[in-house]
């Protein structure tokens, strides 16, 4: 063989391993990251990377800052290069230390929410809450009437005392009304009482009426008992009749009841008469206080039902 074609060739040979273990430790000292980019860019095919690095971990929830502390947060240590020696034999590699792999952070999971929610619950929730509205809008329209009806209640008791203060005090213009009225009646037959016993001039007869006012003929050429009868009935009457205000000049019919000598049972006057009620009552009056009518004398005219005009004087 010839030595001196051999020479050169393990020259060769010792560089090209030389640089390969050059280029090994070169890999190991690489990060995987920057090696992938590396090769990547050198647009080789898959099958050709040697190395395949790990996939990073990709968790739920937010990113986690941390520093490590301990032995597994100080640094790999340098790598040495070591300076080629020719026609020796290559040392081993160096073992590059594995890469501390970060510590996986406690995530706090919530509990998935329920698949399906309880409608039925929220339903009921609602109707609640729609119950509870009603019944408090219902309090609020009770305690709204209740305040109506003590405003009305009050407002009707008001006017209750009002009215009551108004009737009182019609009342008093009524009684003090009705006592005028008496004390003017009373006035009046006072006055009627004092101008019949003045007046009373014919025999002493102090019942008579004025002479003015006797009922006398009216100038017939004779004259009938029954006549005679009803004037003298008008003679008794007339001194008890209190003439009230407003009477007309004109007859009036009365039915009196007797009984025999003349004491007055009652006194009615007729529907015909044109008297006021004030006026028919006054006539009624005055035949009831006359009590007896004339009766001697007049025994063969005498009625027990007699219907006697009256004629105002």
């Amino acid at each position: 063989m010839d030595e001196s074609r051999a020479t050169p060739k393990a020259v060769v040979l010792s560089a090209v391993l030389h640089i390969g273990i050059v280029g090994f430790l070169f890999l190991a000292v690489l990060p995987c990251a920057s090696y992938e980019s590396f090769f990547n860019a050198l647009h080789l095919p898959a099958w050709m990377n040697p190395i395949t690095c790990t996939a990073p971990l990709k968790l739920q929830g937010p990113i986690i800052e941390a520093t490590l502390i301990g032995p597994t947060g100080s640094p790999p240590p340098k790598a040495v290069k070591v300076k080629p020696v020719p026609n020796t034999v290559p040392p081993p590699p160096t073992v590059t230390p594995p890469k501390p792999t970060p510590e996986k952070p406690a995530v706090s999971q919530l509990p998935p929410p329920p698949k399906h929610p309880d409608t039925v619950d929220q339903e009921r929730v609602v109707e609640d809450a729609a119950l509870k509205a009603e019944e408090a809008k219902k309090v609020q329209e009770e305690k709204e009437r209740q305040r109506q009806a003590e405003l009305d209640a009050q407002a009707a008791k008001k006017k209750d005392e009002e009215r009551k203060k108004l009737d009182a005090i019609f009342a008093k213009m009524a009684a003090a009304s009705a006592q005028t009225r008496q004390l003017d009646n009373k006035a009046k037959q006072a006055q009627q009482q004092l101008a019949d016993l003045k007046n009373a001039q014919d025999n002493a007869r102090s019942d008579l009426p004025n002479a003015s006012q006797l009922q006398t003929g009216n100038n017939s050429p004779d004259s009938d008992l029954s006549s005679e009868y009803a004037a003298a009935i008008q003679n008794a009457v007339t001194p008890n009749w209190l003439r009230p205000d407003n009477m007309p000049e004109a007859p009036c019919d009365v039915h009196i009841v007797q009984s025999p000598g003349g004491d007055v049972l009652s006194a009615t006057v007729d529907s015909s008469c044109p008297y006021d009620e004030a006026g028919r009552r006054s006539v009624e009056n005055a035949v009831l206080r006359t009590k007896t009518l004339p009766y001697k004398g007049f025994e063969k005219v005498f009625r027990r039902n007699l219907t006697f005009t009256f004629r105002p004087q």
